[in-house]
């Protein structure tokens, strides 16, 4: 495989995170394949940064713009497949790529259960790795075998959750007794990623196809009734507090329909920000920080983003 990806200049955000706003990025990188891929890292001055993007459901990229190359995975690393079973049941491998609903009527379709909240996830494998992505009671790692990683120098490792250290929309890379993947309350950030997950190992149980089936039915007729799937958003913008509902509190404080700009805090959950048309990323993370403010003020609870955040501003 000797195809070689396309390298672009200048390339807007907006046409590759799910908010449809932000700045440029100096470099963008669409990779044909993992070899060219790797291929390509190995290329990269070492102070070059880069940045993996999936889909980009959970990315906000500033209008000053990114002084970076990004790498986007979903078009190359695309690859699922059964490759055995384990005592934990049957074992996918899923390349970092692959959009995470795809895992979730693959799995339904081999008669396997517990991968039907992967439906309700708008990103990719890869992205769900990154951030233990879940919902409806399950999450990512809950499932992983293991993982395939890519470091700056083309090295290509097989790491478990034992090599990392693994919460709610949090995970980090250990090694050598130290922290080397932002996410942590009292971690000091490392920006760009050590590491990037090329593909996961995931293993399910046996169940039945019909009610994997009628239970990703359900997910999906439940996040169209109460999420705004019809505007650009970037899914949910708070991590939940402990014991607690980001959107509960947000809308406690009133602020459903607030705007700045063409960004406005969901009508339909308060803990979704979307884009009515032409909003800038300075609107959207001007209203995140009002309503961090606000929900502080007024229920004394400091709101963690479970977007991220990149970029110069404007």
């Amino acid at each position: 495989m000797n195809a070689r990806g396309e390298l672009r200049q200048d390339e807007p955000m907006s046409r590759h995170v799910s908010w449809r706003a932000g700045g440029v990025a100096a470099r963008c990188y669409v990779p044909k394949h993992r070899d060219d891929l790797v291929g390509f890292v190995m290329t990269r001055a070492h102070d070059e940064r880069l940045h993996v993007v999936g889909l980009g459901s959970n990315l906000l990229v500033r209008d000053g713009g990114l002084d970076a190359t990004v790498v986007l995975m979903h078009g190359a690393l695309r690859t699922s497949e059964v490759v055995g079973t384990d005592v934990a049941g049957t074992v996918l491998e899923a390349e970092a790529g692959v959009p995470a609903p795809k895992i979730a009527r693959m799995a339904a379709r081999l008669g396997l259960s517990g991968a039907e909240f992967l439906a309700g996830i708008p990103g990719t494998i890869g992205g769900a790795l990154a951030m233990n992505a879940g919902c409806y009671g399950s999450e990512t790692w809950d499932f992983v075998v293991s993982v395939t990683t890519l470091d700056r120098t083309g090295r290509i490792r097989i790491r478990t959750a034992a090599d990392y250290e693994i919460g709610y929309r949090h995970v980090v890379l250990c090694h050598a007794g130290s922290v080397t993947r932002s996410g942590g309350e009292g971690l000091a950030p490392l920006e760009p990623d050590a590491e990037w997950f090329l593909a996961a190992r995931l293993a399910f149980p046996n169940g039945s196809s019909t009610q994997a089936l009628r239970r990703i039915r359900e997910l999906l007729a439940q996040r169209v009734a109460s999420q705004p799937l019809g505007q650009p958003n970037a899914g949910s913008v708070f991590r939940n507090p402990a014991g607690g509902h980001a959107a509960q509190l947000i809308e406690a404080c009133g602020l459903k329909g607030e705007r700045v700009g063409a960004a406005e805090v969901s009508r339909k959950h308060a803990n979704f920000i979307v884009n009515l048309g032409g909003a800038t990323a300075r609107d959207i993370e001007t209203l995140i920080q009002r309503v961090q403010a606000r929900v502080l003020q007024e229920q004394g609870v400091a709101l963690v983003t479970e977007v991220r955040i990149v970029g110069k501003a404007a």
